[in-house]
């Protein structure tokens, strides 16, 4: 019981601390699951958060999801979702009961202002985190380059992509197993 009480709260700070999306707390996400708690590794964290992204819902109620149940079952998994979800849910209904009254305020304009600068920088530190581990050898470096000029002179859905990059990386791992490395 007192492992899933640490999970509820681990992931009930990690939700009230992330501003801007599931992006943004991946760094968040490294250092309390992977460096200080230990109960999964960087790359597991990784496949954890890719897999967040392609199941529908919202990717940091999906990860935190997925780390539960591989620490501590469903329980776990149970735990940590209402701990990833708990804060957002007490900020959004106390902002609902008074955003009438503040919305127009300059001072919570300029706020919200600084607050997306910060996610911008927060996203950007988890995409070169991403890429760091993801990007590893040269094939991996032809799907990504594929991939990213694909998403961005098509319109094709992000599904086409997702299931592009599943299918090379599986032959690349096919290949690097064979003696092939990129």
């Amino acid at each position: 019981m007192k492992e899933l009480i640490d999970l509820f709260f681990t992931f009930a700070r990690i939700g009230g601390l992330t501003f801007g999306g599931g992006y943004a707390m991946l760094p968040i996400l490294q250092r309390e699951v992977v460096e200080n708690k230990k109960w999964t590794t960087e790359e597991e964290l990784m496949d954890y958060y890719a897999m967040g992204q392609t199941t529908p819902g919202i990717i940091a109620v999906n990860t935190a999801t997925f780390i539960g149940q591989q620490y501590k079952g469903v329980a776990g998994a149970i735990s940590a979702t209402l701990g990833v979800v708990f804060p957002s849910l007490i900020i959004i209904s106390v902002i609902a009961m008074f955003i009438q009254n503040f919305a127009d305020a300059a001072i919570l304009q300029n706020a919200f202002a600084g607050i997306r600068v910060s996610v911008y920088v927060l996203i950007l530190n988890a995409v070169i985190n991403l890429w760091k581990k993801s990007v590893t050898n040269t094939y991996r470096f032809v799907i990504f380059l594929i991939v990213f000029l694909g998403s961005v002179l098509t319109s094709w859905s992000p599904v086409v992509f997702i299931l592009f990059a599943g299918i090379a990386g599986f032959f690349s791992n096919k290949k690097m197993k064979g003696g092939v490395r990129g």
